[in-house]
């Protein structure tokens, strides 16, 4: 064999879930017992959905109005907060040693209190743990979406990550991200052979962006989100009334793996938790670059340059 040949296939499972909803403890113990299982079934890549701890807050606006806010919207908010992870922590330690017993490469997505400039914002994150049992790299979702910029802080350029596995490089970006042409540029730039895209969108329309993505990259694409109904929520909130007029499948899932000429390999799925599987030909890559190669011929960099500031 070619000494310089990456390996020929890889087993990837992406995790379609809801969290146990504020409640950061419990969370990590289903999440422990999900990448028990994944890894049961040979997966050496996990990919879990957006928010994963310890919730998406859905069909919540924590009594914000604009230009006035309620005490109690404060409290539930105070909830959230807690529930949130510190990176690093002992959360994140916990991941690392499952990520390394496992020996997985784990995406988790995490509602992140940011501890680098002391500051009590929480960022919308993925993080990237090796089978060492490292925390190797994070990313801050760039613009939060309509009223999640209440909740959520804007991340930076820093943080556009990809990592470098045995199978090829990993990285990807996190729901409406995926919608900004540039900051797809700049992870398909580091060479991304497996896209993660965890996310909280369950429409139809949104599987047309994946396969965009796989079709555009060139590149496997490995999208999770979660499933989650209203009796999920916990009932102690003071604003769980504003749930009423929701429906009462809050989040039906979509969770997908696509190769890269846009062909589903596993899902969607729809209407419950699981996890896909699929093993992954990697050989695919190349045979697809054949007649588009976002990085190669097909990127005409004597005409378009990208600056990443």
């Amino acid at each position: 064999m070619d000494i310089d040949r990456e390996q020929e296939t890889v087993k990837v499972a992406v995790v379609q879930a809801s969290p146990v909803i504020m409640n950061k403890e419990k969370t990590l113990q289903k999440s422990l017992d999900l990448i028990e299982k994944a890894a049961a079934k040979g997966a050496k890549i996990v990919v879990f959905p957006e928010a994963y701890f310890s919730a998406y807050p859905r069909g919540l606006n924590f009594g914000c109005r604009i230009g006035s806010r309620t005490q109690a919207g404060r409290e539930d908010y105070l909830k959230f907060y807690r529930s949130s992870v510190k990176v690093p922590g002992p959360i994140t330690a916990k991941l690392a040693s499952a990520a390394q017993e496992a020996k997985i490469y784990l995406v988790m997505g995490v509602n992140e209190l940011d501890q680098s400039q002391n500051n009590s914002t929480i960022y919308c994150s993925i993080l990237y743990f090796s089978p060492q049992g490292e925390l190797i790299a994070r990313h801050q979702k760039l613009k939060p979406t309509g009223s999640e910029r209440l909740i959520w802080g804007e991340g930076d350029s820093s943080t556009l990550s990809t990592i470098s596995t045995p199978y090829g490089t990993l990285g990807g970006l996190i729901c409406w991200e995926n919608y900004m042409p540039l900051a797809r540029a700049a992870i398909y730039k580091q060479g991304v052979k497996f896209y993660v895209a965890p996310t909280a969108d369950a429409r139809d329309e949104w599987q047309s962006t994946l396969q965009h993505i796989a079709l555009e990259g060139r590149t496997f694409v490995l999208a999770s989100n979660q499933f989650v109904t209203k009796a999920m929520y916990p009932e102690d909130l003071n604003y769980i009334d504003e749930l009423e007029e929701q429906p009462e499948v809050m989040c039906r899932g979509g969770s997908a793996i696509i190769d890269p000429l846009g062909n589903y390999l596993a899902g969607p799925l729809y209407g419950e938790e699981g996890i896909l599987f699929a093993d992954l030909d990697l050989d695919l890559i190349p045979k697809s670059r054949l007649d588009f190669d976002v990085n190669g011929h097909y990127s005409r960099p004597d005409i378009f340059q990208l600056q990443i500031t």
